[in-house]
């Protein structure tokens, strides 16, 4: 999508911190980090928001995790814990309308969040 941040990002139009890259994602920091570790895995593919997610999509969304699981132990947060989250929709604080996974670890994280 023309319009899209991550989508620019994608594409090399934008730069961004990359972290991680494969045929079906690509994940970089977050330039307004809420934890010391807070990474975004975005797929390569545009999709809005969770919503928009058809049966098809289930292998990429399980790929978002394994990068999760990968980036979580080269970042060196594996151990200690780290937190995966998808938001959907402005009231949950999704500011991109291209479906992500934030990634944060580096300190205690209370719950309930937000």
């Amino acid at each position: 999508m023309a319009d899209c941040l991550f989508c620019s990002i994608i594409e090399g139009k934008i730069p961004a911190q990359k972290v991680y890259e494969d045929d079906n994602c690509i994940a970089f920091r977050d330039i307004k980090p809420q934890a010391p570790t807070h990474i975004l895995i975005v797929p390569r593919k545009h999709i809005p928001t969770l919503n928009d997610l058809v049966p098809d999509d289930a292998a990429l969304v399980g790929r978002l995790f394994l990068a999760a699981k990968q980036i979580a132990a080269s970042e060196g947060v594996a151990e200690a814990g780290y937190r995966t989250v998808f938001n959907c929709n402005a009231a949950a604080g999704q500011a991109v309308f291209h479906l992500h996974l934030h990634l944060l670890g580096g300190r205690n994280l209370g719950w309930p969040p937000g």
